[in-house]
């Protein structure tokens, strides 16, 4: 029985990206509203009092070089050509429109570093010349050094790595052992002015694993801002589908506790919906770590005098000299951050002197993605992860529920030439009459791609189908099966 907090297939298939475009002075308006009728809009609410919108994902690519057990990619995506440039830079502005200066840009994929290295370059300027912060999420197997210097050079503020064993590289067989591969990019990146961040996925395979990956954290907080644990969601190609009862935010946030070797507060501040969005935020000195948020009424009251404050991510001198602007513009409150600067620097006396004052910020976060056949209409509404899309930005589940709707779908594309059709599946550009034509026969079915196009769920099935073929084949015929695709 359908639960009545879940969208309908109707419902879903009718769900749009946001067109309508908010004047600029009222941008946080329409997430406001949407929080308020959630009952999500008090005090400790980021989303709609530091930006317009968490981060929009700036899809570049549909290809990647890994085939991930758990994909929210397309079974249809390694056919799909790259959107052409001039579409991109469309999206780029129509993100920019929405949100405004300071938007957390993410340009992803599939992997954004199989797009040509020319066009990634221009993508990233384009994305910085508008004012907002674009960040390249990666599995870093073509991230070399010299790429991230290149993107930092034009503009590049982050980097999220994303390494985790469904990915399948190969050698590991535990999640801990994939250490190594961290430590491998975070020497790529040290030194530049990025802020480096990991994205892992967790799943059955390993939630155990999880306190060991957060002490490599700890100990490399030097370079490390942020890491992130995104939790199984039965959408997308990937052959894994439904999440083990144990996971969910609460365990995992105890898992991550565990690692950090201190309790650590997820509920100061929220993140739009406390159901998507978890986030706890500590301080680092010598290998340990401190609840930075330990007194919620103080990081509330921090949170609201400091609401219009713009943290340069990339330089940590500049982030600390905006924050005491701005709380110095609250005389009020001098007294309260004095005292809690005082207790938080006497508990960490000794990790303070042993590191000889190098102290970082090290912040967690736990993003509980949903099913794509259970999609809450509320956690929806009140999304603050936005996709963009060819019509306007939409919620990041909802958009991977309905991926082929927006990944398979011609596009008019403009130019200095005038408009012209480009089909997702054949990458042609013609000059049309503003008529845009069909998707190839395939797109009706994945199984009729050419198996060097397909990952995930369908690749498995035509690779058993083959292998119990074979088996009944008399013996020769299977090699020159093979040998014919």
């Amino acid at each position: 029985m359908q639960r009545q907090d879940y969208l309908t297939p109707a419902e879903l298939a009718a769900w749009q990206p946001a067109r309508e475009i908010p004047p600029p002075h009222r941008r946080s308006e329409p997430l406001i509203a949407r929080l308020k009728d959630a009952g999500l809009w008090n005090g400790r609410q980021l989303a709609g009092r530091h930006w317009p919108i968490g981060c929009v994902s700036l899809e570049i690519t549909q290809r990647c070089n890994l085939d991930c057990s758990l994909c929210y990619l397309s079974e249809y995506s390694e056919a799909v050509r790259d959107l052409p440039l001039e579409e991109v830079f469309r999206r780029i502005d129509m993100i920019y429109r929405h949100y405004g200066p300071n938007t957390n840009v993410q340009v992803t994929g599939g992997d954004p570093t199989l797009r040509e290295r020319g066009e990634l370059v221009k993508i990233v300027r384009r994305i910085r010349e508008m004012g907002m912060r674009p960040c390249l999420f990666t599995n870093g197997i073509k991230a070399t050094r010299e790429l991230l210097s290149l993107l930092c050079d034009n503009g590049l503020v982050d980097v999220a790595f994303h390494v985790d064993m469904t990915q399948g590289r190969g050698g590991y067989r535990r999640e801990r052992e994939l250490n190594a591969v961290r430590r491998a990019y975070i020497e790529r990146a040290r030194g530049l002015p990025l802020a480096v961040y990991f994205n892992t996925t967790v799943f059955a395979g390993n939630f155990a694993d999880i306190p060991e990956i957060v002490r490599f954290f700890r100990a490399n907080a030097d370079v490390v801002r942020l890491a992130s644990f995104q939790l199984q969601a039965d959408t997308g190609r990937g052959v894994l589908r439904g999440r083990a009862q144990r996971i969910n935010p609460e365990s995992v946030a105890g898992q991550i506790s565990e690692g950090a070797g201190v309790e650590l507060n997820f509920d100061v501040p929220l993140v739009g919906h406390p159901r998507c969005n978890r986030t706890a935020i500590c301080l680092e000195a010598n290998g340990n770590l401190y609840n930075l948020f330990d007194d919620p009424a103080f990081a509330m009251g921090i949170l609201q005098r400091t609401a219009a404050c713009d943290l340069d991510r990339r330089h940590r001198w500049k982030a600390i000299g905006s924050l005491l602007h701005a709380v110095l513009a609250h005389p009020d409150y001098w007294g309260q951050c004095a005292a809690f600067l005082g207790r938080k620097l006497w508990a960490m006396r000794r990790d303070v002197v042993e590191a000889r004052g190098r102290v970082n910020k090290l912040t967690f976060f736990i993003h509980n993605f949903m099913d794509a056949a259970r999609l809450e209409k509320e956690r929806c509404e009140t999304c603050v992860f936005m996709a963009a899309t060819a019509d306007g930005p939409l919620s990041m589940c909802v958009y991977n529920a309905k991926r082929d709707a927006h990944i398979l779908k011609p596009l008019r594309i403009a130019s200095d030439t005038g408009h012209r059709t480009w089909n997702p599946l054949a990458g042609r550009l013609p000059a049309d009459g503003g008529k845009a034509a069909p998707p190839p026969a395939s797109a009706a079915n994945p199984a009729a791609l050419p198996l060097r196009y397909l990952k995930g769920r369908t690749r498995q099935r035509m690779l058993e189908d083959r292998m119990l073929d074979d088996s009944a084949a008399p013996r020769g015929l299977s090699t020159c099966r093979e040998a014919n695709g």
